[in-house]
Parts: C-alpha cells; structure tokens; sequence
C-alpha cells in the first residue's frame, strides 16, 4: 500500500497539535525551574561590601570637588571614560589598583589616605 502525499500531509497535520501539545508543558517547565533559580540566588553584594563601595565612591567624589575638577577632566587625566569615572563615584564599581594611585596623585593626597576611610567607615558600621 502506497501512502500518497495528500495522506502525508493529513498524517502530518494531526501530529502537529500533539507535539505542540507535548512540547509546550516542557518549555514552560524549562522556565519556571530558571525563574526558581534566579529567585533563590543571594544578593550580589555583601553588606560589608556595599559599605566599602560607598565610602571608597564618597572619597573618591569629595576630593574631586574639592580640587575643582570633573569627571571629564579626572577621566582624561588618567586615561579613562567619563563613565568609568561615574561609575567609581556612584559606587557601582571600584577602580583597579592603578587607577586609584592615579587617583591618588592627581588629587595629591597619598593613596593610603583614601584607603584609611574606608578602613574607617568599615570600623564604624561593626561598632
């Protein structure tokens, strides 16, 4: 017996739904388990960590006001985007060691100073 293809195409017709079928419980499962686990992940930043980035961000923007520069002028100065800049002062990232001491210079205190406040306000919280 030879199947024709408008019998083909009727076989395949009624498969379709059941796959569908099959397939659409397997992806909503696949996404509920991904939701789940992005709910049950720790938040990214410590306390402790978020102390730092604060105090290290609240140094970092009053030396540059109080020298009078911007960000623009800090960012060039040290060879870095404006945004970087922002970033640091805003506390959503931190500078690598050598643009700090190149922070450090161009405000024209030591680096050891801008480290010790933030050595300070981690002290203070734990109290």
């Amino acid at each position: 017996m030879r199947i024709g293809s408008n019998e083909l195409i009727i076989i395949f017709l009624a498969l379709v739904p059941r796959l569908i079928m099959l397939v659409i419980p397997i992806i909503i499962i696949y996404w509920l388990v991904r939701i789940a686990r992005n709910l049950e992940k720790p938040p990214k930043l410590t306390e402790e960590v978020k102390i730092v980035r604060k105090s290290l961000s609240e140094m970092l923007k009053e030396n540059r006001t109080r020298c009078k520069m911007t960000q623009e002028f800090v960012a060039e100065s040290i060879g870095v985007s404006r945004q970087a800049v922002s970033k640091w002062e805003n506390g959503t990232s931190e500078p690598n060691t050598s643009n700090l001491m190149a922070l450090a210079r161009l405000y024209g205190i030591p680096a050891e100073d801008l480290l010790k406040s933030v050595e300070s306000a981690l002290e203070a919280q734990e109290k």
